[in-house]
């Protein structure tokens, strides 16, 4: 792969490592972002993805390497100035105010944005009335962006699961971040949901020009939007490329499967002959980009 220049770089990790006592959860990982794209990281469960989001996040930290973002080292920034500095994120698990509306849970994302005093809101003096109409006018942009118009006014807790994720993906956009990270974004939907997803994240990468880092486990969603992958596996670095150099790659078919023999014989006809190297089960094709499809709904 050929070098990013750095003007080019959002975010950049050099031999990023992080250690809890005796486990070695993240080791030696680098990787470079680009200005407005969609980086994906894909790996089985247990692969370091999510350690790597909580770096990015400060809610760990590094046991070693560096981790930059707009030249800025992250390990120097306290958490609460994450979302300020311009890195918005959504969880698999997804973490809303379910007790407030779905309008209420996409201007709190807007409190970041927050410049008036104490005194001047009690006063509700002329700037802050200007501020918070341009506070309603760029959430009800992101509400038209992702339909949500249908359920602005509704509590989050009465919400189906697939529009709760859309609702936190709004959150996170109303924050108006340079980098947009999403931790499982299709986890829980449907076929419809995920094709939706699909849209939304390329409109959002195209539209807004945002840049998105993500953490995915279907494979149907990564090949549709995603610029670049990153596959870990245990902690480290197992390829990076274009999602279908990525998908193809041996070490990486093996990290979800096993052996790409052992891939080969459970595809293989009763009484056809073993395969004898894994070359020449590539050879035959044993279509890597499909196989690993089935991989990644059994460890989602």
């Amino acid at each position: 792969m050929s070098k990013i220049p750095a003007s080019d770089v959002l975010l950049s990790a050099r031999d990023l490592t992080v250690r809890f006592g005796g486990v070695v959860a993240v080791n030696k990982v680098s990787f470079d972002v680009k200005r407005g794209e969609v980086f994906t990281l894909i790996g089985p469960n247990g692969a370091g993805k999510t350690t790597v989001f909580n770096l990015i996040s400060r809610i760990y930290n590094p046991s070693g390497g560096t981790l930059t973002y707009m030249g800025r080292n992250l390990a120097t920034v306290a958490p609460s100035r994450i979302a300020p500095l311009g890195i918005a994120r959504t969880f698999q698990n997804i973490e809303l105010f379910e007790h407030a509306t779905v309008l209420q849970n996409l201007l709190i994302g807007r409190h970041v944005h927050r410049r008036t005093s104490v005194w001047s809101e009690m006063l509700f003096l002329p700037g802050v009335r200007a501020a918070e109409r341009e506070t309603r006018r760029k959430v009800e942009e992101v509400i038209d962006l992702l339909e949500l118009q249908h359920y602005r006014d509704q509590l989050v807790a009465g919400l189906p699961y697939g529009v709760r994720k859309v609702v936190e993906l709004a959150r996170a956009l109303a924050t108006e971040p340079s980098l947009l990270l999403l931790d499982e974004p299709s986890s829980g939907l449907n076929v419809e949901e995920t094709g939706d997803m699909a849209f939304w994240i390329q409109d959002i990468q195209r539209d807004l020009g945002i840049t998105i880092l993500m953490v995915e486990h279907d494979m149907g969603l990564v090949s549709k939007v995603s610029d670049r992958v990153l596959a870990m596996n245990q902690g480290e670095v197992l390829a990076l490329g274009s999602p279908s150099e990525v998908q193809s790659n041996p070490a990486v078919i093996e990290a979800y499967l096993g052996t790409v023999d052992d891939v080969t014989s459970l595809r293989r006809p009763p009484g056809s002959v073993p395969a004898a190297s894994r070359s020449g089960a590539l050879a035959r094709g044993a279509e890597p980009a499909r196989v690993l499809q089935p991989a990644t709904e059994a460890v989602q």
